[in-house]
């Protein structure tokens, strides 16, 4: 157990402890996909989805669901989020349509947010499936990954 960085030397769990560690501007690009099908992409183009633009309130959930992530994942560090946007696209599948979410995630820490990135796309990929399952609940939720990370001594990873 002494090669994990998560366990102490008796075996247990830890948090790692990060106070040597600079503060760096840390940004994570996160992205997840749902597919819908044209009902649900339909109801949304004329508004009619009865409990309201279904990427507004995703959008919010996944701000609060990032802002949660220490709460919900065990080993990661409560961090001040100085920044978290996000981007919706749909696009034609070959059946339905895919809507394509990207959050960005930006503070100055000491460790990174890619975990706050993903946990916001994931967050904001389950409030969109709930704010349309009474018009459809076959949607699906694929991939979900990390884009993008900068800062801290890793560096960047970008995906290819």
């Amino acid at each position: 157990m002494n090669n994990f960085t998560h366990w102490n030397e008796e075996g247990r769990p830890k948090m790692v402890d990060i106070s040597a560690k600079d503060v760096t501007k840390r940004t994570a690009i996160a992205h997840s996909t749902v597919t819908l099908s044209d009902a649900v992409y339909e109801a949304i183009q004329q508004g009619g989805i009865k409990k309201g633009d279904p990427t507004q309130v995703a959008q919010i959930a996944g701000i609060m669901g990032a802002k949660k992530t220490a709460d919900i994942i065990p080993m990661c560090h409560p961090i001040m989020l100085q920044g978290v946007d996000f981007q919706f696209n749909y696009t034609k599948a070959t059946v339905g349509y895919e809507l394509h979410i990207e959050a960005t995630v930006s503070c100055g820490g000491k460790t990174g947010v890619e975990m706050e990135a993903l946990t916001a796309v994931s967050v904001a990929a389950l409030t969109f499936y709930d704010m349309c399952k009474a018009i459809d609940k076959s949607m699906t939720i694929k991939e979900t990954y990390l884009v993008r990370k900068t800062g801290g001594k890793s560096g960047t990873f970008t995906r290819e």
